[in-house]
Formats: C-alpha cells, structure tokens, sequence
C-alpha cells in the first residue's frame, strides 16, 4: 500500500496558501504574464482569483504547476 501524501505534492497546501505565496513573491503583474488569466491581469485580488480557480480545472492546474516550479 502506498501513502498518498508522498504521491502528491501538493498533499496538505490549500489553494489560498498557494496564490498568497505566488502572488508575495512575484506580485499580480508579473503572475499575470506567466499564467495569462484574467484574474490575475484584470483589478485582481486574493479572493476573485480563488472563486476562479476553484471553478477552472485548467487554471488551477497552471497555477500548481507554477507553484511546484519555482525555487522557494
């Protein structure tokens, strides 16, 4: 039997722990032009990105990809 928390990265981070992390280091602007979505280009906030991408599978994906991506 395999543990499911060494399969997933991710296993234990919350989606609003990810964006705070990704938008304090690299600010909206710059998360904007790496993930193109308009939550993050258009009057962006912590709380209109969430409602987004917990209703944009694809979205969500690019922002954990990203967040697996960068050198903490």
């Amino acid at each position: 039997m395999t543990d499911t928390r060494q399969q997933d990265p991710l296993h234990g981070i919350t989606l609003k722990m990810i964006v705070t992390q990704l938008q304090e280091k690299y600010g909206w602007e710059e998360l904007g032009q790496r993930i193109k979505i308009k939550c993050f280009t258009s009057d962006p906030s912590l709380s209109s990105s969430l409602k987004f991408l917990r209703k944009t599978p694809w979205a969500r994906e690019k922002v954990e990809k990203l967040y697996l991506e960068t050198k903490w």
